[in-house]
């Protein structure tokens, strides 16, 4: 009667085992994917990867596709060190050219092949054990990470599963820092040569017509313009998250205005306003006499979207069947049409945006992970309005002026009394609430002022002269003021005995994406 007990208990833990692998899968990926820059990149290597592996030394090398060399990208001991190159042709890489996966390999066991200077270090340095991963293939970029350690231990199991599990994620950040690297050096060009850089290319010179359409000065905001003006020249796939109301679909118009295709229309869909049955037709198209109803052949919005932008809002939404198809999409770059025979290719730039926890979503199993990673390439979170209160008299000043021409009536301001009330209010629904609450009071207004703004009561707060009597503070907020202010006990320390983790009872590297997602930089501390 005991072998049934005791194999439950076995099979719990290591449930609980990969629960904890992916949770900690997630939370690198995370990381990873908000490094723009080399410095960032061996924060997350220094303070993430090195507690998690135990390596001496984390040895990228990478390859353009079309190159002929690797070269060393990145190295933890020698990290401000010239780069050097590694040939291909002598055969050392042909494994990883081969392979579109990850494959793990000793390179203590490489049947004779000798290992290109500068990565045979085993020999010089003191180590006694070395791994290679060739990291998946993504277009632009083909990746070999070298982990080497001064004991011989072996590669555990689960040091095997959870590099397997970053590995695209490290891949996308690689190619990441190298189009942001390309970036700044083309500006910095242009500069130098007293050239006037394209209107995409220039430092974002907010006024209060706003940014392609987006109003504000916030340090926020300009964060979010100078993210903008970094992708929207490439092909990449980008993920805005945000609140409801805070203008996803702006930023999406605005990265496609300011793209190499702004000649031609960006295609919309919304994922949550679509019945479930009709999503695929919709996204896919389908043949005629493809399903009762189908009578005549309908091409779905990725053809139409042919050689532009497709903006999926609302992609949490997505049913789970769904999730699938649209991977293959951004892998494969090709579609079948429901009742369809042949494949059809497509050269389509994906936009994605959504409201909800994705990290969550997945966790959860309602979104697929490696969909998740495929969208996530490059980032562009959006902060809620609460968080950039100095844009409130901005926008408010804004929407006046825009729904007073719309209304024909002529009003022109707000009185302090309202400013002060705009300015402390919470506005959960963030801009497109502050938008329709302007609307609504130039309606009732009977003079050229707006002297009332009724709001709802239970996100109602009084202004008064106190700076410290503001909304009632989230859960957020809350959790990010606890967390800078054990930050600041442990004098910045994050990982180890001494440091804020512990204290707060979380791994490190959860901490280190809780601070990331809360905006928790060093500086703060």
């Amino acid at each position: 009667m005991e072998k049934p007990t005791d194999q439950t208990a076995i099979l719990m833990n290591r449930l609980q085992e990969r629960e904890r692998e992916q949770t900690l899968i997630m939370s690198i990926c995370s990381a990873l994917s908000k490094a723009l820059t080399k410095e960032e990149f061996d924060h997350v290597i220094s303070s993430v990867l090195k507690d998690e592996f135990s390596f001496d030394d984390f040895i990228l090398a990478s390859a353009d596709e079309n190159e002929t060399e690797y070269h060393i990208f990145y190295q933890f001991l020698q990290k401000n060190s010239k780069s050097k190159n590694l040939t291909i042709k002598d055969g050392f890489f042909d494994l990883c050219m081969d392979s579109a996966d990850t494959v793990v390999f000793d390179l203590n066991t490489l049947n004779g092949k000798k290992i290109p200077e500068p990565i045979n270090l085993p020999n010089n340095k003191g180590f006694k054990n070395g791994i290679g991963i060739c990291l998946p293939y993504i277009k632009g970029n083909r990746n070999v990470l070298f982990l080497f350690f001064k004991n011989a231990k072996t590669f555990s199991r689960e040091s095997n599963r959870i590099i397997r599990g970053i590995a695209m994620q490290l891949s996308i950040t690689v190619r990441n820092i190298i189009l942001t690297q390309e970036y700044e050096s083309k500006i910095d060009v242009l500069s130098k040569s007293k050239i006037n850089p394209p209107e995409e290319n220039k430092e974002p010179i907010i006024k209060n017509e706003g940014f392609h359409g987006i109003v504000g000065n916030s340090d926020a905001m300009q964060n979010v313009y100078e993210l903008i003006s970094q992708v929207a020249s490439s092909q990449s796939t980008v993920l805005i998250s945000g609140e409801t109301g805070t203008g996803k679909e702006l930023v999406a118009s605005a990265i496609h205005n300011l793209s190499l295709v702004s000649n031609k229309k960006m295609v919309k869909v919304n994922c949550a306003s679509i019945p479930e049955n009709l999503i695929e037709s919709e996204l896919f198209g389908h043949e005629k006499g493809s399903f009762t109803g189908a009578l005549e052949t309908r091409i779905g919005k990725f053809e139409q979207a042919e050689n532009s932008t497709i903006f999926l809002d609302e992609i949490g939404e997505m049913p789970l069947e769904l999730q699938g198809k649209l991977l293959r999409v951004l892998q494969e770059k090709e579609i079948e049409r429901i009742g369809g025979k042949n494949t059809i290719k497509v050269n389509v730039r994906v936009i994605a945006a959504t409201n909800r926890l994705l990290e969550k979503e997945v966790a959860e199993g309602r979104f697929r992970s490696d969909l998740y990673y495929r969208l996530n390439v490059f980032p562009i979170p959006l902060p809620p309005l609460r968080d950039r209160a100095e844009d409130i008299v901005v926008l408010g000043n804004f929407f006046l002026e825009k729904h007073s021409n719309k209304i024909n009536k002529k009003i022109k301001g707000f009185s302090k009394k309202v400013l002060n009330s705009m300015t402390a209010n919470a506005w959960p629904g963030n801009v497109r609430e502050l938008e329709n609450m302007v609307e609504r009071s130039i309606l009732f207004a009977k003079d050229e002022t707006i002297k009332e703004m009724s709001f709802p009561e239970i996100f109602k707060t009084e202004s008064t002269a106190s700076e410290n009597e503001f909304y009632i503070k989230t859960l957020q907020e809350i959790e990010r003021e606890h967390i800078l202010k054990v930050v600041k006990k442990c004098n910045g320390r994050i990982s180890g005995p001494q440091g804020a983790a512990v204290l707060l009872d979380l791994p490190g590297t959860t901490l280190i994406s809780k601070m990331q997602k809360l905006g928790i930089k060093k500086k703060h501390f």
